[in-house]
């Protein structure tokens, strides 16, 4: 059977609505003129409440890991200690940032598939027994589907350490959690554009707060393209220091549209939603999940573990080849023994409904046993329940 349209169930990029494709397309306007400074300004200012911010958001023309970069090197200077939360690739790779760059780099391992415990965590700073400058952490780690504490945890910082700062990467979950700087005891909070911010990639995205502005211009650590304080000074005439992606930029605009339209809060909810009937699904077909505590299960990227190597490589080759649904693999050491659906963004839960009912017919024929209507049915109990 053929399924023509495809759906995109990767934990980034993702599905782009077809009104911020329409605000990508639109004739190009010359980005040091009066037009982009107007497209500009909305952008920066829009993306406050997604940031939880009252500072307007720095826009950068790169992928996410620049900002993880950038947040690096415009915090911590050249003999500073800083401490990074490694529980995933994406972790490990706040932790290879710092390697190029840092002598003193503290690495906290957490067990991929679990989320930081805050207690156990501050008992680790205080061993070190060093005057520690920033803590890197993950709020959602992409490669396994956590979702760390990020508010418990900002807060134990701060009562540990008030001159601490703390440096979050959100890349694959702002736009889908509730966040807020001030409240979180964040100083820098980054993202990119193709998750849950339901652009193409080419953007990124840095969330600051007041003391760590004034850390940007303090901080010694070469850098160029990825120096705060050029884009600071930009953004005050509404520019950018270096040429933008213009296209991006009005997406952005579009993108706030429709966050307004929808209400951020049932944007949040409706990830949330998503997630607990996914997971229930999951669970239901008999497919054990990475993440085992509801509460710090993400909203936007649910792991699974199939029972066996075949059976895993059956099921993302046949979603793709038979049912034209892309998902995503492991990372590090999980490759070849997890799978991730994304469900950030442009998504539904009808769309979640397609790759559940797919699963039932895969898992039918490979494991020889019946499992149509087992997944459909717990999956929209949930939906129903929430609706």
């Amino acid at each position: 059977m053929q399924y023509y349209q495809p759906l995109l169930l990767t934990p980034g990029p993702t599905p782009v609505p077809d009104s911020i494709m329409s605000a990508i397309q639109l004739p190009m306007v010359g980005h040091r003129s009066k037009d982009f400074e107007d497209i500009a300004d909305e952008a920066f200012k829009g993306l406050k409440p997604i940031f939880g911010t009252k500072n307007e958001v720095l826009i950068l023309t790169s992928s996410g890991t620049s900002v993880l970069e950038a947040s690096m090197l415009n915090i911590a200077n050249p003999e500073d200690h800083i401490v990074i939360i490694v529980s995933g690739a994406f972790g490990n790779r706040f932790k290879q940032i710092a390697e190029s760059y840092f002598k003193n780099v503290h690495i906290y391992e957490v067990t991929w598939g679990e989320a930081v415990k805050v207690d156990e965590f501050i008992n680790y700073l205080k061993e070190l027994d060093v005057k520690v400058s920033a803590v890197f952490t993950q709020f959602c780690e992409t490669s396994t589907g956590v979702l760390h504490p990020v508010h418990n945890l900002g807060h134990a910082l701060k009562k540990y350490d008030d001159s601490l700062y703390f440096v979050v990467d959100g890349v694959s979950c702002i736009g889908a959690v509730e966040v807020d700087l001030t409240k979180d005891k964040i100083d820098v909070l980054v993202s990119g554009s193709q998750k849950a911010i339901m652009l193409p990639p080419g953007l990124a995205f840095v969330a600051y707060s007041d003391r760590a502005k004034e850390r940007f211009a303090e901080v010694t650590t070469p850098r160029f393209y990825l120096d705060l304080n050029k884009y600071l000074n930009s953004q005050e005439q509404n520019s950018t220091p270096f040429t933008p992606n213009v296209a991006l930029f009005r997406g952005v605009n579009a993108y706030v549209e429709l966050v307004k339209h929808e209400g951020f809060n049932h944007v949040i909810q409706r990830h949330y939603t998503i997630r607990d009937a996914l997971r229930t699904a999951l669970t239901s077909l008999e497919l054990e999940l990475l993440v085992k505590d509801d509460s710090y299960a993400s909203p936007t990227v649910t792991s699974f573990v199939p029972n066996n190597k075949e059976e895993l490589s059956y099921i993302k080759d046949q979603l793709k080849s038979r049912f034209n649904i892309t998902i995503a693999g492991g990372q590090g050491h999980l490759k070849g023994h997890i799978l991730r659906i994304g469900h950030m963004g442009k998504v539904s839960p009808f769309d979640i409904l397609s790759v559940v009912s797919a699963l039932e017919i895969l898992l039918t024929d490979f494991r020889k046993e019946n499992y149509i209507g087992k997944g459909i049915a717990q999956f929209m109990e949930v939906i129903k329940h929430a609706s």
